[in-house]
């Protein structure tokens, strides 16, 4: 009888023990990582090396680095209006003395939800409460000589609300079958996809990598590991052909982080697709158009489309590769073009020639909103429209190379110039935990 007594007793003890241990291994939950991968820009870079993307790809082996002066910030777009949690700031050599964290819904008007002015620098994991689609650090007092610098600028939170649809992509059939994808020793599978239109065979499209050069014939996968900064390169019709072109990539432990670029010409058409463990899937690079067509229908779209001081642009190096205006002798000094966009802006106090405003070079390699509003034509609005992209290329001069492959990109996303990605406007993806990585070379 009495033991029967005490097992209510007892039950009822061992539910007061579990309820709150309970409750405390849920307020341990690890939390979200919010930012890495999204679109990141800052104040100034100390040059085209450091730049802002480069705190949030989840490589502690690449960095943002600031130019030597004070105040400078970074500023990571969410993609959605999110609550903020804590932030975790992986310093450099070159931190912060004193520092504000500051959330703004509209990238105008800032709240500040940190601050501090005894900074030590290392890894400091600052818990905070906070809302908004766009967090800041912003720097008031460096620590050092240098400027500011982090090696990673990590945001936890959870989202407030719905991120915008993803873009449309290629259909299905383009990218082909996937289910039979090997899964990945190392990081990311990597498959190479010929999609040009009959024009060459598999035993002719070739990727190289890391001292590796295969056909696809031979060998359509690389198994990709960790490397600190990389390319492949894809060849038409011979490993050493004039017909190429390339992606670029940092890869992590755990993490894919890469784009195709038109920075410096257009070779090949080139587009990636990456899937991540989670479900996660972007896709960058020409559209489908694009890659149905032609090459010389390419070639004389963009002839057609661009102002005539770009027509040539065209036919320079054709039928290999169309120039960016930056690497163009016609755009330099001496050359007919060399003032094209230069008197813009000296109109508005930045001294650079043309050559170096398409380039972000010279006085432009630390300043990527300057040199990103130069060439989109949108220095003459008030800062607070800079980025805003209705306002993009709505008027000469501005960078009408880079405004052809937006127009003709999925979800409009390229890399133009060397700063394109501010705004988050590049062909830059990340993602943690990749699955497989598939890149379609096109003729």
């Amino acid at each position: 009888m009495p033991r029967t007594r005490w097992r209510p007793l007892l039950f009822g003890a061992v539910l007061t023990l579990l309820i709150p241990l309970t409750t405390a291994t849920a307020a341990q939950a690890a939390p979200t990582l919010i930012s890495q991968g999204r679109p990141a820009t800052a104040s100034s870079t100390e040059n085209g090396t450091f730049p802002a993307s480069a705190a949030v790809d989840g490589n502690t082996g690449t960095r943002w680095s600031s130019a030597f002066s004070d105040p400078q910030w970074l500023r990571v777009d969410l993609g959605a209006g999110a609550t903020i949690t804590s932030v975790t700031l992986n310093w450099e050599a070159a931190y912060a003395r004193a520092f504000q964290i500051q959330t703004s819904a509209d990238g105008n008007a800032w709240t500040t939800i940190y601050s501090t002015t005894t900074g030590t620098g290392g890894t400091q994991t600052i818990n905070v409460t906070g809302s908004g689609r766009y967090i800041r650090m912003n720097g008031t007092t460096r620590a050092t000589p240098y400027g500011y610098s982090l090696w990673e600028f990590q945001v936890f939170g959870t989202s407030t609300s719905t991120p915008p649809p993803p873009t449309t992509g290629m259909p299905d059939s383009f990218w082909g079958d996937t289910a039979s994808i090997p899964p990945a020793r190392n990081v990311v599978q990597v498959k190479v996809l010929n999609r040009t239109n009959g024009r060459y065979p598999d035993s002719q499209v070739y990727w190289s990598f890391n001292g590796q050069t295969h056909s696809i014939a031979e060998q359509p996968y690389l198994d990709m590991p960790a490397n600190s900064a990389g390319r492949m390169y894809f060849y038409l019709g011979a490993p050493n052909s004039q017909y190429f072109d390339f992606i670029e990539f940092t890869v992590g432990a755990n993490v894919f982080n890469g784009n195709t670029t038109r920075v410096d010409a257009f070779g090949l058409k080139i587009a990636m697709r990456l899937h991540s463990r989670d479900g996660n899937d972007v896709q960058v690079g020409e559209d489908y158009q694009t890659f149905t067509e032609d090459r010389t229908a390419t070639f004389n779209k963009f002839a057609a489309e661009v102002p005539t001081e770009f027509k040539h642009l065209a036919t320079a190096t054709a039928p290999y590769r169309i120039l960016a205006p930056g690497s163009d002798p016609m755009f330099r000094q001496g050359g007919q073009y060399q003032n094209y966009i230069s008197p813009y802006a000296s109109a508005h106090g930045i001294n650079a020639i043309t050559s170096d405003i398409f380039g972000c070079a010279g006085v432009l390699a630390s300043q990527p909103q300057q040199c990103a509003a130069l060439n989109r034509h949108t220095i003459d609005l008030p800062q607070s429209q800079w980025e805003t992209v209705s306002n993009y290329y709505r008027a000469a001069p501005a960078n009408y190379y880079a405004k052809f492959w937006h127009d003709h990109a999925l979800g409009k996303l390229a890399y133009g110039f060397p700063y394109d990605d501010v705004a988050g406007q590049s062909s830059f993806v990340s993602h943690a935990n990749p699955q497989y990585l598939l890149v379609a070379v096109g003729w």
